[in-house]
Parts: structure tokens; C-alpha cells; sequence
């Protein structure tokens, strides 16, 4: 039986989904702007050999606002743990939901397995850029940021009731174009509407989306993957989304720095997926979830 439940995380409660099962426990994290329902098809893909805890992250979904750092959410996955009873879990993230995977991985040794789906920082500086001319590289970042600053100044918009009808038509066909199941697609927008005081606006506030930019922007996790001791996957994407493409040599070079940052730990297994780009989750859950079982397994 699925359960939905919210969890006293003590500063904030948590909104998680519990797809049941005695198999061994595994909590799922989505990115940045997403929330739970938006693992739901990789999770029933999972399901059979884990039992799995799909999560809002704090200022997300159904979950409370807190300050947004490392420690804090990694405080409300550990309060998950205890109120849900599960011991040692694995831990499988895409996007950010990745990097809190690679930091958990490093902080709990007796863990079973850490999986990250393209769960890395974005591109800041030039030498993140491998081969790209530094002058190049920089007015690439400067141009990237200046589309980065622009969602950043969208985020916690409200919504004009007449054009809300609308938009659950746009993601409608994102989900047709995307190939992705509809209703699971539509629960995802839902699940990030607030609706206040006469007023629908959206998750993550503008004030959430700001602390996590900065966290991101300045995680390296090339010390945390060389520290990390528990088994560990970084999967890589090998293509750009649409919304990438104008910036192709900038994301082709990204993807040759996180290709070396992750060979010179040495810890982590990963490969690079054919044909996915950073919707791996959309693109591929039934390939992501053999391949996380598959990694599991021989960690276990």
C-alpha cells in the first residue's frame, strides 16, 4: 500500500511517499523545483527489489519552509529515517537531490549505496570549462547566469486564476512531447501550487530558490566523493535538453570537467548514459532502476 505521510522533521514537516514493501529501504530525492511526484515513475520501477521513500525537500511539494543548507536537509532525511523506522537506507537522488545523495554517502559510511543522476553543481567558473578559451568561457558563464537570474527573479510567482487553466494545458503537452505519464507529470506542477489567501503561487519561493543557487554554485564535490567510503554511482548525462542548446560548447565542456572531477577521486563507480540528458529520470527510469538495483545489489 502507498502512504502518504507528513513527518515532524522538529523545525518543519516533511511530506514523503511510502511505496511499501520489506524490501531493503531506500529513500529517493527529486531536484531542485520538483518535489516527489515527480520520482513516482522511476519509483514503481524501483519497487519491486526496494522499498521505497520518495520526499518532498524542504520548500518543496508538501514540506515546509525552513532555511535551505546541506545540514538542515540532511537533518530532515535523518528524521525520515527515524520516524519512518528505516534503518541504513540507500540513498538515490537526481539533480540536488543527487548532491545531498554524494553528501549523505560521505557523512554515513554504513550506508548500503549513495546514487547520484547528474547530481552536480552547475558551471561557475572557467576552469569548469575544459577546453573551452577562458575568455570564452567567461562571457558563456556570464551569459548562462544572466538566464539563471532570470528563473531566479520568476520563482514564487502567483498565478492569475484565468491563466492557470492554461498553463495545466502546457504541461499537458510537455508531458506528451517528454513521453512521460500525464497524470504523474500534472501531479508534479500541482504538488508545487500554493494556493493563499485568493492567490496561487508556486514552489520553491524566491527566497528558496536563492539559497539553493548559492549552495549549489559553491559545492565542490570532488573532496566529498574522495572522502566518501559507502558505495557510490555518479551517473552522467551525455546530451543537452532543448533549453540547452544555446549554450552547446559550454555544457559539452561542463560534462568533460565532471567526467575528469569524478575519475581523479577515484571512489565513485560512474558512467556516462547514452542518449540521456539531465531528464534522465523522465527519459529512462526502467535503464535507471535496473542499473541502481544492479549497483545496490553487488554493494549489499
Amino acid at each position: 500500500m502507498i502512504n502518504d505521510r507528513l513527518i515532524d522533521a522538529g523545525e518543519l514537516p516533511i511530506a514523503v511517499r511510502d511505496f511499501g514493501g520489506d524490501q531493503p529501504p531506500m529513500l529517493l530525492l527529486h531536484g531542485a523545483g520538483g518535489n516527489l511526484a515527480q520520482m513516482t515513475t522511476l519509483a514503481r520501477a524501483l519497487r519491486p527489489n526496494h522499498r521505497v521513500i520518495t520526499v518532498d525537500l524542504r520548500g518543496h511539494g508538501r514540506s515546509g519552509d525552513g532555511a535551505w543548507t546541506w545540514d538542515a536537509a540532511l537533518g530532515d532525511l535523518a528524521a525520515v529515517c527515524v520516524q519512518m523506522e528505516v534503518e541504513r537506507p540507500s540513498v538515490v537522488g537526481h539533480s540536488l537531490g543527487g548532491m545531498l545523495a554524494a553528501l549523505w554517502g560521505q557523512r554515513h559510511p554504513e550506508s548500503p549505496g549513495v546514487v547520484s543522476l547528474d547530481g552536480n553543481p552547475p558551471p561557475t567558473k572557467p576552469e569548469h570549462l575544459p577546453g573551452l578559451d577562458p575568455e570564452k568561457a567567461t562571457a558563456e558563464l556570464a551569459r548562462l547566469h544572466a538566464i539563471f537570474d532570470q528563473l531566479e527573479a520568476m520563482a514564487g510567482q502567483v498565478i492569475p486564476a484565468d491563466q492557470l487553466p492554461d498553463l495545466v494545458e502546457r504541461q499537458q503537452m510537455a508531458a506528451r512531447d517528454m513521453g512521460a505519464n500525464e497524470k504523474v507529470w500534472i501531479e508534479g506542477f500541482r504538488r508545487n501550487l500554493v494556493h493563499a489567501n485568493g492567490e496561487t503561487s508556486t514552489r520553491p519561493s524566491a527566497e528558496t530558490t536563492s539559497q539553493l543557487r548559492t549552495l549549489m554554485n559553491t559545492l565542490d564535490l570532488g573532496p566529498v566523493y574522495a572522502s566518501t567510503t559507502c558505495p557510490e554511482l555518479v551517473v552522467l548525462a551525455t546530451r543537452d535538453l532543448p533549453e540547452q542548446a544555446p549554450f552547446a560548447e559550454l555544457y559539452a565542456a561542463h560534462r568533460r570537467y565532471l567526467v575528469d572531477q569524478v575519475s581523479a577521486a577515484s571512489h565513485p563507480r560512474y558512467l556516462s548514459l547514452a542518449d540521456a540528458s539531465h531528464a534522465m529520470v523522465i527519459e529512462q527510469p526502467t535503464v535507471l532502476a535496473g542499473l541502481i538495483t544492479d549497483f545496490l545489489g553487488g554493494g549489499r
